[in-house]
């Protein structure tokens, strides 16, 4: 491109003096772009903040890696650890046991799932250490028959560290009278609140072996080992590799696959809101190409003067072209700067908003979040930076090919 294409163009951004209106929309189309592609970057790192909370709490006391057996009950489970822990990007592994039962205080009987866990295991894989808000995990000890439950589950049956609760196993016992229940009074020795509403109201903690006399099963036998991986999301990786290192028949899970369903809706989500806003991108794409296509109306004697002086076609397309480009691109460093400053800033600037308006738009009570996440993603702000100068680019294309057809005699028959 020669420097004075590259001059005409940049000069062509700003009209004649009678002509402010050209200015104006060449404004407008710049604001828009900045503001579009300064909301996109808010709200994907605003979704890839939710994500990763979400993902945090969730494997805070999900697994990275499940092995289990195929026959319900796995045995040996020291051998299975042994092995599993061979892989370079196994950090740490727990055995547990994992049934269903019924907590009853209070008259209210509640639904649980019963894991039966060896503390000092288990604080290896899982994050229940730094969340217990009452009383200590390591209150577990074999025999005693202590149990940690969640903070839902402590207000719904109203009990606090310290009281009695009984546990019902759904697997009976036979006596005279028939088949009744096994029952099994527990004493709580922790509260724990993960901010997760499924495990605060539904997930208990015991002794693993507890539960193995509770649910009738050998020293020997688990329902299954959890693997805590360096990378987490190398976790579908390992488990392709890891039925190489066993030698027990056992079937192999990894976190994407137990808890697909919430972050595929949180991506699902974060694609729709940015497809969405990338329609003002779009919109302001189109008002370059009103401005141009207006500019050249403007220019239509200046074009003729030019291709006079001999300017070939394809040098004024070039104009055109660099006074489109020169609006997008100045528009996308705005956007992008804007972008990352409010994205990184943003609970700060949610917080004030609050603060002046005397609302709070995250109740801890509700959402259990109280200051909105955020996560900017290079690769993201990438993604539509690009995105934006490609639009902008294919909107000049046709006012600049438009302007390149003009003829010099038509356009100064009436100058």
């Amino acid at each position: 491109m020669s420097p004075y294409e590259l001059f005409i163009g940049l000069r062509y951004t700003r009209a004649k003096k009678r002509n402010h209106f050209i200015s104006f929309i060449s404004l407008i189309s710049l604001l828009g772009i900045t503001l579009g592609m300064t909301a996109l970057i808010t709200v994907m790192s605003v979704m890839n903040g939710f994500q990763k909370e979400v993902r945090a709490r969730i494997l805070g006391v999900a697994s990275h890696v499940q092995i289990t057996s195929m026959h319900g009950k796995l045995s040996n489970w020291q051998q299975t650890i042994e092995e599993a822990s061979k892989h370079s990007a196994v950090e740490a592994a727990a055995p547990y046991v994992s049934a269903q039962g019924m907590l009853s205080h209070n008259q209210v009987v509640q639904g649980v799932l019963v894991r039966g866990i060896l503390p000092d295991r288990e604080d290896q894989v899982a994050n229940f250490a730094k969340t217990m808000v009452s009383g200590q995990l390591d209150h577990l000890v074999p025999g005693e028959f202590g149990i940690v439950i969640g903070m839902e589950l402590a207000r719904t049956l109203g009990a606090f560290t310290g009281d009695k609760i009984t546990l019902i196993s759904p697997q009976g016992q036979v006596t005279p009278a028939g088949v009744l229940p096994r029952l099994k009074q527990f004493t709580v020795v922790g509260i724990f609140e993960i901010g997760h509403f499924e495990y605060d109201s539904g997930l208990v903690l015991i002794h693993m072996a507890d539960a193995q006399k509770l649910y009738r099963m050998d020293n020997d036998e688990v329902s299954g080992v959890r693997l805590k991986l360096h990378d987490l999301f190398a976790a579908p990786q390992v488990v392709s590799e890891l039925p190489a290192l066993l030698t027990t028949d056992s079937f192999i899970s990894d976190w994407t696959k137990q808890h697909a369903n919430y972050f595929r809706a949180i991506q699902i989500e974060k694609r729709m809101l940015s497809l969405i806003l990338a329609l003002i991108i779009a919109v302001a794409a189109f008002n370059i190409v009103s401005t141009l296509v207006m500019a050249v109306t403007d220019k239509q004697s200046d074009i003729a003067i030019l291709r006079t002086l001999g300017a070939s076609p394809r040098s004024i397309m070039k104009i055109f072209i660099v006074q489109g480009t020169f609006i997008g691109v100045f528009g996308t460093i705005l956007g992008v700067a804007g972008g990352m400053l409010l994205a990184y800033n943003v609970g700060e600037v949610v917080a004030f908003i609050e603060w002046l308006l005397n609302v709070q738009f995250l109740s801890r009570e509700v959402y259990y979040i109280s200051k909105i996440p955020t996560d900017p993603q290079m690769t993201d702000i990438s993604t539509v930076a690009i995105t934006s100068f490609i639009l902008t680019l294919l909107a000049t294309l046709y006012p600049s090919y438009r302007a390149s057809k003009v003829n010099p005699a038509e356009a100064l028959r009436y100058e």
